[in-house]
């Protein structure tokens, strides 16, 4: 893996596990030193996350991670559920019969609910990467590079918004019944039953997330940034103008 894939994949997933918390300064120098690489696929890697709107300049030479909010939270389930649920009614047509019963049968198994503590983490984790599995098989099901690369950009900003919810455990059940629905529905070649299943579980999620979100607004104490945050104040990027600056040789 080139040296800027690597830097890129771990800033995407500090991102998206919210070890860089909305807000964090993304500057050059010290994301090279802290990752291990020279400056320019430190630079590349940056420069991904801000063309995914996952990063943003605030001046020439300071870049900051993004924030979402409630109103961008629903521009993105406008699209994910245009796309999903067209691509479940696809899949219903398209789609193997018996992989999509294996995950519904993987579905009514999975119990991410069911305990705390580390253990209970673990099972959520497995949980989510049992959805990244019907997530692909969905994306061979539909055969489609261009609807594969629109989902590809929702999930990836999905990941944040879906970690606000992750120890809520009553929509962890729900969300089990509802992707064993969806999977069940396409195995059927339903694919008006798959669609519809699909738009309710998205409903359902995107009330959850905005619960969620609502919830950390009133209590940010619950929600204290990692030690790699730092405030962005008008000190702070002018601080870290001069030192890119004095970097550049």
């Amino acid at each position: 893996m080139r040296a800027s894939d690597l830097a890129y994949a771990t800033l995407l997933e500090e991102i998206q596990s919210g070890a860089l918390a909305p807000g964090t300064v993304l500057a050059e120098v010290e994301q090279a030193a802290r990752l291990g690489v020279s400056r320019t696929p430190a630079r590349e890697a940056i420069g991904r996350l801000v063309a995914e709107g996952l990063a943003a300049q605030q001046s020439p030479r300071i870049t900051v991670v993004t924030d979402f909010d409630a109103d961008e939270l629903r521009a993105l389930f406008e699209l994910r559920r245009a796309l999903e649920e067209s691509a479940a009614r696809i899949a219903a047509r398209r789609g193997d019969p018996t992989v999509f019963a294996a995950l519904a049968h993987d579905f009514a198994a999975a119990h991410p609910e069911s305990s705390n503590g580390t253990r209970g983490y673990d099972a959520v984790d497995a949980y989510y990467a049992l959805i990244a599995r019907f997530d692909a098989a969905l994306d061979r099901a539909v055969d489609n590079a261009y609807f594969a690369q629109s989902l590809r950009t929702v999930r990836t900003h999905l990941a944040r918004a879906r970690r606000l919810a992750r120890d809520n455990r009553e929509r962890l059940l729900a969300s089990v019944v509802e992707h064993r629905l969806i999977a069940e529905a396409i195995a059927a070649g339903d694919a008006e039953l798959a669609a519809h299943a699909t738009h309710v579980h998205l409903h359902n999620a995107l009330g959850a997330i905005l619960d969620s979100l609502t919830e950390a607004d009133l209590h940010p104490s619950s929600c204290a940034p990692s030690h790699h945050s730092e405030p962005v104040d008008s000190a702070t990027v002018a601080q870290n103008d001069e030192d890119e600056t004095e970097g550049i040789r």
